[in-house]
């Protein structure tokens, strides 16, 4: 059997950027041990697999360990593979996901994700995200992940997290996040517990992140940042419960898979 992969550079103008993702279009779903073999294989942060629905598509997201729920930057390769490799002539696509319908438009230059926001809450920061931090944060929440707030851009370039110690955390991974220089806010993602020490640039985590920075700085409307290595940056509008979040995307690989099923 051959699939089809496309590597797409998400939340990137130039290859080497942003965070990469693989893209799999299949007819029909593979059992769900093939496709987590497959993710696994590609060892990207995620591997994204589409097959057609009656109105758009179904799409599902594999890390190298296991299935998630959400995840943007992928969902973000899935839609240019589809409308700028593919051909796709229709002005939005429409994903079915595990949590829910997700949207995608298109511009000139970028595609544009429409997400529902996450909720989330003040807590006290437990002692192994402080642990596994090093440092304590002036204010953190959690949501699907811990959201761990710190003073200024500098305190989030100078972390060099145990990742083994934030792997015990009871949540998906940890967003530690400050006020930008260049940008309104800025951020960096660690997510050992799903295979990932540290994600090159985090679509989902700005449905958590855009509320808390929408109201501290009191618009809808932010330029946010990741600073991993590779760096992306994101275009992040707050419509309500919505998220608008909007990024390039560049192809950096296309080839074949071959596996017998």
């Amino acid at each position: 059997m051959e699939i089809a992969l496309y590597q797409i550079d998400a939340f990137a103008s130039e290859v080497f950027q942003g965070n990469p993702a693989a893209v799999c279009p299949l007819v029909s779903w593979l059992p769900d041990s093939v496709l987590q073999k497959i993710a696994e294989e590609n060892n990207l942060s995620e591997t994204a697999f589409y097959v057609p629905a009656e109105s758009g598509f179904y799409l599902r997201w594999f890390t190298p360990a296991s299935e998630v729920d959400l995840c943007g930057h992928a969902t973000l390769a899935a839609a240019f593979v589809i409308f700028r490799i593919i051909g796709y002539e229709f002005p939005v696509i429409r994903f079915r996901t595990r949590s829910g319908d997700l949207i995608v438009g298109r511009d000139k230059e970028s595609c544009i994700m429409d997400l529902t926001t996450l909720a989330k809450k003040i807590c006290r920061p437990p002692a192994d995200l402080i642990a596994g931090l090093k440092r304590e944060p002036v204010e953190v929440l959690f949501s699907e992940d811990y959201i761990a707030v710190f003073d200024n851009e500098d305190d989030i370039i100078s972390l060099d997290p145990d990742y083994e110690t934030l792997r015990k955390l009871d949540r998906r991974g940890v967003l530690v996040t400050s006020r930008g220089k260049n940008v309104d806010f800025v951020s960096r993602f660690f997510a050992p517990k799903m295979g990932i020490s540290e994600d090159p640039v985090t679509g989902s985590s700005h449905c958590e992140l855009m509320p808390y920075w929408a109201e501290k700085l009191k618009k809808t409307k932010l330029k946010a940042r990741q600073l991993s290595r590779r760096g992306g940056e994101l275009g992040c509008e707050l419509r309500g419960n919505r998220v608008l979040i909007s990024g390039r995307a560049v192809k950096y690989m296309e080839g074949r898979i071959f596996i017998d099923v």
